[in-house]
């Protein structure tokens, strides 16, 4: 055997052979292999190299190559759009969708000095509220401040409540910092403060801080619990019942898992309420092709901004136990509530309220999160869920799911703390909290309010009360010669509708096909947000605006 030979064959290099292609870059200082991308197969006859050798470059699950016009040999790229994961194409989401992408475009030859009709693009598609100029809570920002840079403790210009209550945060972090990982379930000390906030919301009903999960907003927890629920083939695969309209969320987290979605509609001739025998139509036609698993309930509603009687909770708990449904109650707008004879129950209140038949059996997964309601902290992507009668060993799976992305974004975790344990009365920051809270509740009810009024005075346009949320989802004519206009080029009418909208007044709206509707109608969102000028302005230009289309189609 040659000395080269021998030489590879040494121990120490076997040992290397044998480790997988990660541990091969050690760098180490004793003169390791020193090569990051190495891999090497274990040693075998030349014979059987040579068989190796000469495979196909396709067979050995390689790209092909293919010559360029300058004679130089390129791979084909190995993920292509017929080579992705094909659930993925099926995924859509609106509110972030053509016209929004039109808009920016927009923007950008506006900032370049291009004329258009109107002198700024009004954004009214999306639920994102400081953007549209909401305020931030004084308080949330100044204990964030204080646990972002610690160094700010010892100015004074902070309040004691806020600093003590960053030094109590940053205790509950590892090194006492932000920048540290939490627990994959979440801060103990935070999952403890949601649990008593539950507990004073639905007026003593107990909750076990290990029921709480932090996450990344309330979307994060909503896709982690689909993903726990999602299996079967054919027949077998899992349904989930969804709200027509619906959050498009729900529909794209279906898509990607490969999950049915059944549609059940709400009435929008009854200020979109949910009937009962509405899901029991929908379950029993999707019985004939899916195994239906999960009922999802969005209260306050999005995008059609009702909000849940209790009687009707009541019988959606009673649907659920009876069918075998796991129910998922998407609770995100629980403070944004404004209508006269209307309130907010919580699908776990109203569980345990109605005895052990129910709370000891219906399992229950319940959302909330920092982006709504008066806080409108969208960017720092809190959120908790609370889950309820889940199996033991599915709560096992559950925890080793969530450490997988380690742990949601700690500066969320805190604000989430601070939204469920805001100032005490006596506290040097309670007065001006509630100040700023109320207000800006007050604000939004009173542009709920106006959005409802100026709409219903638009022909052809019928507008809903705006009972909580953020969002109005108005009914909209659109003349046949329009509606054949945007078939011929390839458009649904709504959306043509939006986009001639945007092109000619700046205002941006998401069409009603993005989130689902019955056929033969059409719809469009819009939030409540924008400061009550620019509501007004908005609003008086989609009213000259929807006079003009209907005039330019009839």
């Amino acid at each position: 055997m040659s000395a080269s030979r021998m030489q590879l064959l040494s121990p120490r290099n076997v040992r290397l052979l044998n480790r997988g292609p990660n541990e091969l870059f050690a760098g180490s200082s004793s003169g390791g292999l020193g090569v990051r991308s190495l891999t090497c197969p274990p040693l075998s006859s030349s014979s059987s190299g040579r068989a190796l050798s000469s495979l196909s470059a396709t067979r050995r699950g390689l790209p092909k190559e293919k010559m360029t016009e300058n004679g130089v040999m390129s791979r084909a790229k190995v993920l292509t759009i017929d080579t992705m994961n094909p659930t993925v194409k099926k995924v859509e989401y609106a509110v972030r969708g053509p016209i929004v992408q039109r808009a920016v475009e927009l923007e950008r030859e506006l900032s370049e000095g291009m004329k258009k009709p109107f002198a700024e693009v009004i954004r009214a598609n999306i639920g994102d509220a400081h953007a549209m100029g909401q305020q931030p809570i004084t308080f949330f920002r100044q204990v964030l401040a204080l646990c972002s840079y610690p160094e700010l403790l010892s100015d004074n210009t902070f309040p004691e409540d806020a600093k003590s209550r960053a030094c109590r945060i940053l205790q509950s972090c590892g090194g006492n910092s932000l920048g540290a990982y939490s627990a994959s379930q979440g801060i103990d000390s935070v999952r403890h403060d949601v649990a008593r906030y539950i507990e004073r919301r639905d007026g003593g009903v107990p909750c076990d801080p290990d029921d709480i999960y932090l996450t990344t907003g309330a979307s994060d927890g909503i896709v982690t619990m689909l993903k726990l629920l999602v299996c079967g083939e054919g027949a077998g695969r899992t349904g989930v019942m969804i709200s027509i309209p619906q959050y498009p969320l729900y529909s794209a987290a279906l898509a990607e898992l490969g999950a049915v979605q059944i549609n059940y509609y709400l009435n929008e001739e009854k200020c979109w309420s949910l009937d009962i025998s509405e899901l029991q139509r929908a379950l029993d036609e999707a019985r004939r092709y899916c195994n239906p698993r999960a009922l999802c309930i969005i209260n306050p509603g999005n995008p059609t901004g009702q909000v849940q009687s209790r009687e009707c909770i009541e019988d959606v708990i009673r649907f659920a136990a009876k069918e075998r449904l796991f129910l998922m109650a998407d609770e995100v707008y629980q403070d944004n509530v404004y209508a006269d004879g209307c309130q907010f129950h919580s699908f776990k209140k109203v569980l345990f309220e109605m005895g052990p038949e129910y709370s000891e059996t219906v399992e229950l997964a319940s959302f909330h999160s920092t982006s709504k309601c008066y806080m409108g902290e969208c960017g720092f992507r809190g959120g908790y869920m609370e889950i309820i009668n889940m199996d033991e060993e599915v709560k096992a799976q559950l925890t080793k799911l969530l450490s997988v992305r380690l742990c949601p974004p700690v500066p969320g975790q805190a604000l989430m703390d601070l939204v469920v344990n805001p100032p005490r009365p006596g506290e040097p920051s309670y007065d001006s909290f509630i100040k700023e809270r109320t207000a800006t509740l007050s604000a939004l009810a009173e542009k709920a309010k106006l959005t409802e009024q100026v709409l219903n005075t638009v022909q052809g346009i019928s507008c809903n009360p705006v009972q909580g949320a953020m969002y109005s989802f108005p009914r909209i004519t659109i003349p046949d010669k329009a509606i054949n206009e945007a078939t011929d080029q390839g458009q649904l009418p709504d959306m043509f509708y939006c986009m001639k909208m945007l092109e000619e007044t700046g205002i941006c709206l998401v069409p009603g096909s993005g989130f689902g509707q019955k056929d033969g109608t059409y719809h469009f969102r819009m939030t409540i947000l924008p400061p009550r000028d620019k509501l007004k302005i908005l609003l008086n230009k989609v009213k000259e605006f929807h006079q003009k289309f209907t005039q330019q189609y009839s």
